[in-house]
């Protein structure tokens, strides 16, 4: 972005924070069912989470190069939006849907 104040150490800060994940759900198997328990994430577990999403949706996308899908990736992380946004959205609105399991934690 040329117009863009903020450095692009910022601006890689601030799309990373966009696209980690706060809790994720783990299969847990209890009785005869299996329940999707919503878990709290370790900091450096998020960390890792979110820059494998934005690495393997920047893989998706169509262009010319790597370092071109990866930074358009990173500019639509930074604007909430592209597809490591949706996955962390979507990790969050499944973790809301089981609340009702999260009793099962150990």
């Amino acid at each position: 972005m040329q117009n863009e104040e903020k450095s692009a150490l910022e601006i890689w800060k601030q799309a990373l924070d966009n696209i980690t994940p706060q809790v994720e759900v783990k299969s847990r198997r209890i009785g005869g069912a299996t329940f999707q328990v919503p878990t709290e994430i370790r900091p450096d577990r998020k960390e890792s989470i979110s820059m494998k999403n934005m690495i393997s949706f920047a893989r998706k996308r169509s262009g010319k190069s790597m370092a071109d899908k990866l930074a358009a990736e990173i500019m639509d992380a930074f604007n909430n939006q592209g597809g490591a946004f949706k996955r962390k959205e979507d990790m969050h609105r499944m973790a809301e849907a089981n609340r009702a399991f999260a009793h099962f934690r150990f």
